[in-house]
């Protein structure tokens, strides 16, 4: 009697240490899915310089034709 009494202690403190373990668990994801994403660091991008250098071409141009430069 005593043997089957310790036998079903321990499969209840095993159940019961499995069940813990599954909450923990469950907690620990909830808290990682709920934490910001760690911010990569603040890089400015990188200058196109050929872009820039024809957007301005671009708008030289249509300023010297609004000017008429080009019409005579």
């Amino acid at each position: 009697m005593a043997d089957e009494k310790t036998k079903m202690i321990a499969v209840a403190s095993a159940v019961m240490a499995y069940i813990r373990n599954e909450e923990d668990a469950a907690v620990v994801s909830t808290l990682q899915a709920a934490a910001p994403a760690p911010k990569k660091a603040d890089v400015p991008a990188p200058v196109k310089l050929w872009g820039i250098s024809g957007r301005q071409d671009m708008m030289h141009m249509r300023s010297m034709m609004q000017l008429k430069a080009f019409h005579r």
